[in-house]
């Protein structure tokens, strides 16, 4: 008898074997307009292999194993050694292997490298978040350790290599390396003024011997950590190897594994320094904070574009799903209020990858101007970015009904993973904190600032609009901080704008400005005003996939 009741129609085609880069307008543009003439075909090229991997029916099963099969910590060996190991399920090594080998570790001493590993960075992410924790703290690891050149001169080669070296042994025979880092403890979390680790000076110049603890250790499988802790000059950035250099294993003890919300495929560990962990100082004494902020900056930045990726995959996975699902006789993605919400949840998407890329663009730009619209742009970005990441995924999950609820779909995993990057390198209040202290201390920051928003003025008059209700804010600084938010959230948003206008198409900068800008949108997405060209604006989301 024919199985007729199981039957299966009105489902769509899995969102597998089409190109992550190349079918994203806002990405594709970006890097047309950010990387230089003479560089764009190789760039594309680059991205365009990187962007079928990262769509293909074999990355999409690696995710699903590696987060289906957690990492596991070993204290002792059989015989009861203490060997301290993280094993990760066979999946995470191919995902990061294959990033590795992408080139995402090194942005530093490529030409254009910041925005070529920015939109490599968003478009592998879609296969995988949680292998991104690694990525990240060892690309960012770089300009820290550049504040001890002949440590910069050993572990730079290493950090910045496409050759993907698991095994732990010394940095002196190893093709390449992985970092990860360690500030926080349990007794101050964001506060890292109060910690408490200690570092006791050996009789060779910048060596010394570790006792403390660390509340989080981001990847502890790297090879090498960048750490804080309280030397005699103070608080002082250190580089503390796993392996030493007469190949045993350093004092670095990982007590437990941290059982996250989301991020499950990534170790986060709680360590131990026994007063026999060594490390080498990084920068001077009492210098640690603001050496170990040059690494913080590139996470943010890391943060930002790992929401915009997340964004971005909920949107794919949204605009696909509703093109091939009909109810009630119509396409779902035809339904006027369905394409209202899918318009709503793409254009928070392209605003998202385009003050990325814009970012990136900066940093690879490396002028005065450029650092000083950095120091308030990425925590502002930081801010509004990964703070919109959550809700988005959770209303694109929405739009699969049932389906988006079940694990089969991925987006539950996308919704776990969501609110990480709002929380790690600082979370919200840091962040607004951050804006309103470099508001302070820095006038050439807003300067910058307002010179980059101010290139879209007269463009659109309620982006002129918001850029003078900014500046009627930042005018009073005194009894700030309890509407610090506010007013990173409006810095952001005008930021997004004046991107948009720029460089977005006219439908997608219009329904930017009269909902983000305008005030003319409620507080759900799909709340846009009906007569925007929302068609227009869902089009340009959907992957072309062939189906």
């Amino acid at each position: 008898m024919a199985a007729t009741t199981h039957t299966v129609t009105n489902q769509p085609p899995p969102l597998v074997g089409y190109n992550v880069f190349a079918t994203d307008p806002a990405l594709t543009e970006g890097i047309a307009r950010h990387v230089g003439a003479a560089r764009l075909d190789e760039v594309r090229a680059e991205l365009d292999t990187l962007g079928r991997a990262a769509g293909s029916a074999q990355a999409r099963q690696w995710g699903e194993q590696a987060n289906a099969h957690p990492p596991v910590l070993h204290t002792h060996d059989r015989y009861g050694h203490r060997i301290d190991e993280v094993e990760f399920h066979p999946a995470w090594h191919r995902l990061l292997g294959h990033a590795v080998t992408a080139g995402l570790t090194g942005a530093w001493t490529r030409p254009d490298g910041h925005v070529r590993r920015t939109a490599g960075f968003l478009v592998w992410t879609q296969a995988e978040a949680g292998h991104g924790c690694p990525l990240s703290m060892t690309h960012a690891a770089v300009p820290a350790l550049r504040a001890e050149p002949e440590l910069a001169a050993e572990w730079e080669p290493l950090l910045t290599s496409r050759i993907y070296d698991r095994e732990l042994r010394p940095a002196a025979g190893k093709g390449g390396a992985l970092a990860g880092m360690a500030m926080t403890e349990k007794q101050g979390g964001s506060d890292v003024r109060s910690l408490t680790t200690r570092a006791e000076p050996l009789a060779a110049p910048g060596e010394y011997l570790l006792t403390g603890h660390k509340w989080f250790c981001s990847a502890p499988m790297s090879d090498a950590f960048l750490v804080l802790a309280r030397a005699p000059g103070g608080l002082t950035c250190f580089l503390l190897p796993r392996v030493l250099p007469d190949g045993s294993r350093n004092a670095l003890r990982i007590q437990r594994l941290k059982d996250k919300l989301g991020n499950r495929s990534n170790a986060s560990a709680e360590v131990e320094f026994d007063g026999g962990t060594w490390a080498r100082r990084v920068g001077e004494e009492g210098r640690g904070v603001a050496t170990i902020l040059e690494m913080v900056a590139a996470t943010r930045l890391d943060c930002v574009t790992a929401s915009a990726a997340l964004m971005r995959q909920a949107v794919a996975q949204a605009t696909h799903h509703t093109a091939h699902r009909e109810a009630f006789g119509r396409r779902l993605t035809d339904q006027p209020l369905m394409r209202n919400v899918l318009a709503d949840l793409a254009l928070e998407s392209e605003a998202a990858t385009t003050l990325a890329l814009r970012l990136a663009a900066a940093y690879d730009g490396g002028t005065e101007q450029d650092r000083h619209f950095l120091r308030l742009a990425v925590p502002a970005a930081k801010y509004w970015v990964t703070k919109r990441c959550t809700p988005l995924v959770a209303e694109a999950l929405e739009c699969l009904g049932g389906n988006g609820y079940v694990e089969e779909s991925g987006l539950p995993l996308l919704l776990r993973e969501a609110p990480v990057n709002s929380i790690w390198e600082g979370a919200g209040n840091v962040q607004a904190l951050d804006v309103l202290r470099a508001l302070r201390r820095e006038p050439e920051a807003l300067n910058a600032f307002l010179t980059e928003i101010g290139a879209a003025r007269g463009a659109d008059h309620r982006l002129d609009r918001a850029i003078r209700a900014m500046l009627t804010e930042l005018a009073d600084l005194e009894g700030i901080e309890a509407r610090a938010r506010r007013l990173v959230e409006r810095m952001a948003t005008v930021l997004q704008g004046s991107l948009l206008v720029r460089h977005a198409p006219p439908e997608v900068a219009d329904a930017f400005c009269a909902s983000r800008l305008g005030g003319d949108a409620g507080a759900a997405f799909g709340t846009l005003p009906h007569t925007l060209d929302l068609a227009a604006v869902v089009a340009r989301a959907r992957p072309e996939t062939g189906g």
